[in-house]
């Protein structure tokens, strides 16, 4: 699948514990990049300074849905069950 132009999906809805450019401890989930510019495209992408976790992100419809907010929809419900996750672990 290819990304969506201008869905900016993964760049809103996942934490990026990674540092970028503006944002240097990452960012949390929910919180729009500053690097996601107005129409919803990377201003860095491409460019060294990109985070590799973001390099490396491949748009899917597991992950991209059918829209925009379906995207969003799904990449939140990830975030939120990967941190369950993460606690339910550090508790054991």
């Amino acid at each position: 699948m290819l990304c969506r132009a201008g869905c900016g999906a993964c760049c809103i809805a996942p934490s990026i514990s990674s540092a970028i450019p503006g944002m240097p401890a990452g960012k949390p989930a929910g919180e729009r990049c500053v690097q996601l510019g107005l129409d919803n495209l990377c201003m860095i992408f491409g460019r060294p300074e990109r985070p590799a976790v973001c390099s490396a992100f491949q748009a899917d419809q597991a992950f991209c849905g059918s829209d925009n907010a379906e995207a969003v929809r799904i990449l939140t419900w990830l975030e939120g069950e990967t941190r369950s996750q993460g606690a339910a672990n550090s508790i054991s």
